[in-house]
């Protein structure tokens, strides 16, 4: 508070200097004038050219002398169009300007003038100042104080921009800034703002809650160092490239490391956003964690699949083997009424056809529910069983090939496999006319191949967003034995179906 008191004191003394010195020209280039030599002739001429020069500039030019009176002061016209007072209506009250400093910013004015008047260094501030008709205006001030030889002060003099539609601006993308980073910390997707390359810039509190790390441990890394597991990050960094060529939106899962070593699905929806005046692009990544709903998914296809597997094991084990014994029955009767060429015969002999017709679709419904056996040949010989059935039933040529046993003991994973081979098979047959189909069953240690290939039309829109439900079911049944679904083109014509999955889960 003491500098502000001296600078207002400061103030007070320069405006009584002015109070009580005589009138004069009130122009700088007048005082100018005649307060300097008379040597050279030219002098006028370039005091003209300079007053003419500050009186076109934009801005409000001013000059006051510390020692001498407000007739040497000076304040360009701009004054009045800004402020709405003339420049003698501003020069009579030397203290106008403060007085007219807006009440929130007087205060920081008052410390910053101080630390001009006591140290000399330049005053350079923003401020609000009240125009004649009450308008706030936004002034940029850059003001210097200058002394004589000896040191004593001799003159401020500087220049104040009008910046209020510069502010103005400020404030609205202010609001929006703050509206959109409200937006983000509240919003319980996660939200990642990546540099072109791959470095983090934004992080929102979701992502802090889902990973465990701040904003400050993040920021600047590239996103693949620290989340992605390491089978990921190659296809992360493809799907980036990509992305940041502007090519495509991009739609993923990916599985994100925490920072206590937990592993959490999370859906990625990314779009490129485009740099202003050539500056970089940036990727915006939204995330939903995804990691419980497909828990429960998977729960549920399990009591699902575990529910078909008893009832076609009823069917099987139960009604299955009491029609059988029913047939048994039937074909005795039909024995010994034969014996005593009795006419009921003929009747016994529809029961036992009848009941052989029931004992056969029981059979068939059984495998339909429970398509793979329980042991790890179990996919290999119900994908033998269905191109056989396929070729008799709808006279095309399918073949299931498998050059080396891929053994599958996990039963759920089999079986989802088994049904993504009977939909693609399905669909080259009544939507690509296809003629001839080959089911392909590979696999090394580490990973696992299907692909369903056939001759038919081919597909229109191979792209994940192509309508369908069989497709969707497909990539489902995928994501949940941990593999991918890629549809292709075959040239000339045909459809390629490939479903890769990970070998250390079949086990």
């Amino acid at each position: 508070m003491r500098e502000i008191g001296q600078a207002e004191a400061l103030l007070f003394d320069l405006a009584s200097v002015f109070n009580n010195s005589s009138a004069g020209s009130g122009s700088i280039g007048e005082y100018c004038v005649s307060d300097a030599p008379s040597a050279d002739a030219q002098t006028p001429d370039l005091e003209a050219k300079y007053r003419a020069l500050l009186e076109q500039m934009p801005a409000v030019v001013f000059m006051v002398y510390l020692d001498r009176g407000i007739s040497e002061a000076y304040v360009s016209p701009q004054i009045e169009a800004a402020l709405g007072y003339s420049r003698e209506e501003w020069l009579e009250d030397p203290i106008r300007w403060y007085q007219h400093i807006h009440p929130d910013d007087k205060q920081r004015w008052s410390v910053e003038a101080a630390e001009m008047f006591l140290t000399g260094k330049p005053l350079r501030s923003s401020y609000r100042v009240i125009a004649r008709d009450g308008r706030v205006i936004w002034f940029h001030c850059d003001a210097r104080m200058v002394r004589r030889d000896d040191g004593r002060p001799w003159f401020i003099h500087g220049v104040a921009f009008d910046i209020s539609d510069l502010k103005r601006v400020e404030e609205k993308l202010e609001e929006e800034r703050n509206f959109v980073t409200t937006i983000l910390d509240t919003v319980g997707a996660l939200v990642v703002v990546l540099d072109d390359a791959g470095r983090i810039l934004r992080f929102n509190p979701a992502c802090e809650l889902t990973t465990g790390y701040s904003i400050e441990e993040v920021q600047g890394k590239c996103i693949w160092d620290l989340f992605l597991l390491p089978e990921e990050a190659a296809r992360f960094r493809t799907m980036f490239e990509v992305l940041r060529a502007d090519l495509l939106t991009q739609d993923y899962q990916s599985t994100w490391m925490t920072k206590h070593g937990e592993q959490r699905l999370i859906a990625w929806t990314s779009t490129l956003l485009h740099g202003n005046g050539g500056t970089s692009n940036y990727v915006i990544a939204t995330g939903i964690d995804i990691t419980e709903r497909k828990q429960l998914e998977k729960a549920i296809l399990d009591i699902s699949a575990r529910e078909q597997r008893r009832i076609g094991q009823d069917l099987h084990d139960g009604l299955g083997q009491h029609l059988t014994g029913i047939a048994f029955m039937a074909k005795v009767h039909e024995a010994r009424l034969a014996e005593h060429k009795r006419s009921e015969t003929e009747d016994a002999t529809k029961i036992v056809k009848l009941v052989n017709e029931a004992i056969h679709k029981t059979r068939e419904l059984a495998r339909g529910l429970l398509p793979v056996v329980s042991d790890s040949h179990g996919l290999m010989s119900a994908l033998q069983v269905w191109t056989a059935e396929v070729e008799d039933l709808f006279g095309v040529s399918c073949r299931f090939q498998c050059e080396s046993p891929v053994l599958i003991h996990d039963v759920t994973t089999a079986t989802h496999l088994y049904h993504i081979a009977q939909e693609a098979v399905n669909n080259a047959m009544k939507h690509g006319e296809a003629q001839n189909i080959v089911i392909e069953l590979t696999a090394d240690q580490e990973r696992g191949r299907l692909a369903v290939r056939d001759d038919g039309k081919g597909i229109a829109d191979v792209s994940e967003r192509a309508q369908g439900m069989g497709r969707h079911i497909m990539r489902y049944r995928a994501g949940m034995v941990g593999g991918a679904l890629e549809i292709q083109r075959v040239p000339p014509r045909g459809t390629v179906v490939i479903c890769s999955f990970p070998m250390k889960d079949c086990g």
